[in-house]
Parts: C-alpha cells; structure tokens; sequence
C-alpha cells in the first residue's frame, strides 16, 4: 500500500475526538474497538482503505518495534492459511511539539454489511450455525499450529466482528495487536493494552489483571468463550445453547495434536457475558470521566475517541 503519511500527519494534527468527522481532513467513521477508531479518509489518495488509529506510543522506537511485529503477525496467520486483506502500517506524531506517537494501521476495506455480526442480524440461523463452523474451523488452524510450534505461539481475538464473509472466503480483520510470544515472550509490549486508561487505574490493572487480559488470548477454550458470549452482545443470544452444543461437538474431533479442552456450559457463557460487560462498562464510564477532567478542566487533548452508548 502507498500510505499519504502527510495527508495522515495533518488529519492527527487537526483530529478532535470528540468530534472526528469534523476535522480538517474529512472521514467517515467505520466503527470503533475499545481504545481505536477505525474510520476511511474520504476521497482518499491511497484508495479504499479502512485505518486503524491508535495514539498510544511513546516513541519511534516503541512504534516501530510494534510495526515490525505487527507485520511479522500478519505473515505468520497467512503463512498458516488465514485470509486477511492487504494491509499496511504507518506513524505519525501525536501533536506539533512531538511528544507522543500515534499509529496508523491501514487495511484493504472490506463491505461493511459483509462483516460477521452484521450479518448475524441479516441471515436465516441455519446460516449464522454454517458461518459460526466455519469460524471455529480457522480457531483450530491456530492451535493446530501453536501445538506444534517449539518457540513461536499464536494469540487470537476470536470474536464475531473480527471476521467477514466474502462470497466464499472468511477473511480475519483485526491483525493490529501482534499477538504472539516466542519463548514465551510476548511480542506485544503489553502496557499498551493499558494507555487509554486513567493513570491511577492504569497501575492497578497492570499489577492485578494485564497477565490475565494477555493470557486469555492464547488460551483455546478461553477464545471459544469469548466468541460464544459476542452472541449476547450481538442481541442474538437465543442461539448460545445450540453454539455450546457445536463447539461441544468440535472439541471432541480435534486434531490429536491438540491437548482435550474441557466440555463448555451455557451457565459459564452468560456468567462470563455478564462479568465482561461489567468490566468494559465501568471502563467507558472511567474513562469518560478522565476525559472530561483532561479536556474541561485542564484544558488539554484527550487523545482517544469514546463512542456514545453501546449496547451490550
């Protein structure tokens, strides 16, 4: 890809996070992760390409360090035969005065109505169970290989809107965090999982929950989980039994390389459902108040967008 890093540097430049799609270089907002902002530059230079902003670096060495990762994840997923789109990476400062970097993760755009959890609300079930196999299909191509892998394991987010469904193929969309370790290293600085919350809350997390928030990752079962509970957070969690019923089915035909993974519950689902919707709930409220205490009343850029109300 041939990024516009100028046209880019200016957008950062120029970005109120309150109210991107108003800036100086005009967007269009495409959705949003929990600390990022994925939007299209409009009548762009470089083509139709999907961004992933993420203004949490401290350095060019820590970016570029975490580009030279990110690039290495996406040839390993599709070495081992995950599609995922064209993509490329970029960085940019953060502010006039240099202080803070902010990375750019651009991707081939793939139709919106194609991503997963759109279609969940637009295909019959029996085509909603299909997609779902098919998913769990590319989950075990991961653990197949880290089973047989001596130093390098993969890390997945295996949840529902990371996938889209084009005509025949099921592409793989959030390839931004480089999960993998190598000697059970992470390649990931893992601090960055933590920069857009609060400073005070920020030590807290990384002393009593970043191992576990890295952990679940590269976990099998808890991936299956995860994917399983994004259906109460879709509005589609009638269809939980029967995915536990599947998921159950599959574990007992793994390749043999793969350690047995324990039976999944319904039970375990919802209470897992409902303790992660606590969580990132009560981390947009947190995070809502520092920005206020950031913007109102020290008067300074509070770097990250905040989407409005999700439904959970």
């Amino acid at each position: 890809m041939e990024l516009n890093r100028e046209l880019l540097q200016e957008l950062e430049l120029t970005l109120d996070p309150y109210h991107p799609e108003d800036g100086t270089v005009p967007i269009e907002i495409l959705g949003f992760g929990e600390i990022s902002l994925v939007f299209k530059i409009i009548d762009d230079p470089a083509g139709d390409i999907a961004y992933k902003r993420l203004p949490i670096f401290d350095s060019v060495e820590q970016v570029e360090q975490h580009i030279e990762a990110y690039k290495r994840y996406n040839q390993v997923l599709s070495d081992i035969g995950i599609t995922l789109p064209e993509s490329d990476a970029t960085w940019v400062y953060a502010d006039d005065k240099d202080k803070g970097i902010t990375l750019f993760c651009a991707q081939a755009i793939i139709p919106a109505d194609r991503v997963c959890n759109k279609l969940l609300h637009q295909q019959k079930d029996v085509e909603i169970i299909e997609l779902f196999r098919k998913i769990l299909a590319e989950l075990a191509i991961i653990w197949e290989y880290n089973a047989t892998s001596d130093t390098l394991q993969l890390g997945f987010d295996g949840q529902i809107s990371n996938f889209a469904a084009v005509k025949d193929e099921l592409y793989y969309l959030d390839t931004s965090t480089p999960m993998y370790r190598i000697d059970d290293e992470d390649a990931m600085e893992g601090t960055l999982f933590l920069k857009s919350a609060p400073p005070g809350v920020r030590f807290l997390l990384k002393i009593f929950f970043l191992q576990e928030i890295l952990d679940r990752y590269y976990i099998f079962r808890d991936v299956l989980i995860d994917l399983i509970a994004n259906f109460y957070k879709e509005q589609r969690g009638e269809l939980v039994p029967e995915l536990v019923r599947i998921t159950n089915e599959f574990l007992t035909n793994l390749p043999d390389v793969i350690d047995p993974i324990e039976p999944l519950t319904v039970d375990e689902i919802e209470s897992y459902y409902k303790e992660d919707k606590f969580i990132w709930s009560l981390f947009q409220k947190v995070r809502s108040i520092h920005r206020f205490i950031t913007t109102k009343i020290f008067r300074r850029k509070y770097p990250f967008y905040l989407p409005g109300k999700i439904n959970r």
